[in-house]
């Protein structure tokens, strides 16, 4: 289904003659009219007879669309399927602008232009190798030696990547506050750049969010600037991988997600952390429902998730 958006008419863009398909006639293709833009795409499944509490809401990160919860890019399958088979009723989102959520012109709509990530980005930032380990040729890259991502499909996870923009959060966090209204009550389960969406939409409508587990969130409201009193009654577990110091925007990125569970817990809410290297789990990456090890990893999430969510 697609949720939220709004209409919009465009006009004074030029008339272009286009040829859709080789041996065909040239089409009057014109601009000017009206549409949809600003929708969210959510995929979603239902059991028969479901045994967990409330359904689960999974939100993508930056640059990423719902695939990350679906099939793993080893071909393994991911936590879309590990928690429908634990119970759970499972909705998977396509944020404003990814995926089959669909782009709108830009400047006319989106305000920006997309930017996209590379692979030598995606090999340091997720924390599959260290600073300049990534190189063109795959036998030439080096991972961290514990590392658990699947490093021979890194070039297949990348197919996974997607254009994003930098001027469309309002419009993304209006989405999400639609889809909340409409499928929720439920629980959460975000990543990183989705971890922002998931808090603003709890902190608007708390009396629908039951709990929020959250992935390595890279962004937070500020609890000097923003009252968490409402999620006083929104358990909140963050999970973090391994070797988080090695990139600069991560030890950036931690003392503010900090900042956020500090708020939480003088408003009075309950707060779990799990810090993977402490439990004994070396070398999991910023993508770590893709890792080897990441059924143990979903296990540690549903098992707080039946005890968080009342």
């Amino acid at each position: 289904m697609h949720v939220g958006g709004r209409p919009v008419t465009l006009s004074g863009l030029p008339i272009r003659e286009i040829v859709f398909t080789a041996g065909a006639p040239p089409f009057r293709v014109d601009p000017n009219g009206d549409f949809e833009t600003e929708q969210m795409y959510v995929q979603w499944m239902k059991l028969v007879s479901p045994s967990g509490r409330y359904p689960i809401l999974m939100i993508h990160g930056g640059g990423l669309t719902g695939v990350t919860w679906e099939t793993k890019p080893d071909g393994n399958p991911g936590w879309q399927s590990y928690f429908l088979k634990a119970g759970y009723d499972v909705y998977v989102a396509d944020a404003v602008e990814r995926g089959r959520a669909s782009w709108s012109r830009y400047p006319e709509i989106f305000k920006g232009e997309p930017f996209f990530r590379t692979k030598k980005e995606a090999w340091e930032l997720f924390r599959i190798g260290p600073r300049d380990s990534y190189a063109t040729e795959p036998p030439k890259r080096t991972a961290w030696p514990d590392t658990q991502f699947p490093v021979g499909a890194f070039d297949q996870f990348m197919k996974q990547g997607v254009p994003r923009w930098a001027t469309n959060d309002v419009a993304t966090q209006r989405a999400y506050d639609a889809l909340v209204r409409k499928i929720c009550p439920c629980v959460i389960i975000v990543h990183s750049q989705g971890g922002n969406f998931a808090f603003n939409a709890a902190l608007r409508a708390p009396d629908k969010i039951r709990a929020i587990a959250a992935i390595e969130p890279s962004g937070a409201p500020d609890p000097a600037k923003t009252d968490l009193g409402p999620l006083k009654a929104v358990p909140h577990l963050f999970v973090w991988g391994d070797h988080l110091d090695a990139h600069d925007l991560w030890r950036k990125i931690t003392p503010a997600i900090a900042r956020y569970r500090d708020g939480l817990l003088a408003a009075g809410s309950s707060v779990t952390e799990i810090r993977l290297p402490e439990r004994g789990m070396k070398g999991n990456s910023h993508m770590m429902m893709m890792d080897r090890n990441s059924d143990e990893i979903a296990g540690m999430v549903k098992t707080w998730l039946d005890q968080a969510a009342r």
